[in-house]
């Protein structure tokens, strides 16, 4: 994770056009298309797409019905929150604090049921999944 792109061009020769647009430029994929919207695994991780950072637990995905993949919490210090402004409205936006990369919005208060009472909404493009490696092996998350 240490040799990470440093330029625009360095992300453009790692990224496939699509991950480029929403992971480096902050792009939205089309809701219900992703790969891992009704992804429920029983184990596993989900990684950053941009540098294979451990980002969410299995068991911290859920069905939110919304059409992008919903977690409702990530590893420790593995999330980084941002105002959003774009668009006319306030939002949080959540990227991969190793390297940056744009995962979505996180919002919260919608009546789920969770812990965090935290909706992250996550690009599929942005995440990788990780069926091999089981979640405390990544990192020690306490529930």
């Amino acid at each position: 994770m240490s040799n990470l792109p440093k330029t625009e061009e360095e992300w453009r020769l790692k990224l496939d056009p699509e991950q480029f647009r929403i992971l480096r430029k902050k792009g939205t994929e089309m809701a219900g298309t992703g790969e891992y919207n009704k992804h429920l695994p029983s184990h596993g991780v989900y990684e950053c797409a941009g540098c294979a950072a451990p980002l969410y637990r299995y068991d911290h995905k859920f069905d939110s019905g919304c059409g992008w993949p919903a977690f409702f919490d990530g590893f420790p210090g593995a999330i980084s929150r941002h105002e959003d402004r774009s668009f006319g409205r306030v939002r949080t936006e959540i990227t991969c604090t190793n390297c940056g990369g744009h995962l979505g919005h996180v919002f919260k208060g919608e009546g789920y049921g969770h812990p965090t009472d935290e909706r992250h909404c996550v690009n599929s493009i942005s995440i990788k999944f990780n069926e091999s490696m089981p979640a405390e092996d990544k990192l020690n998350p306490k529930h």
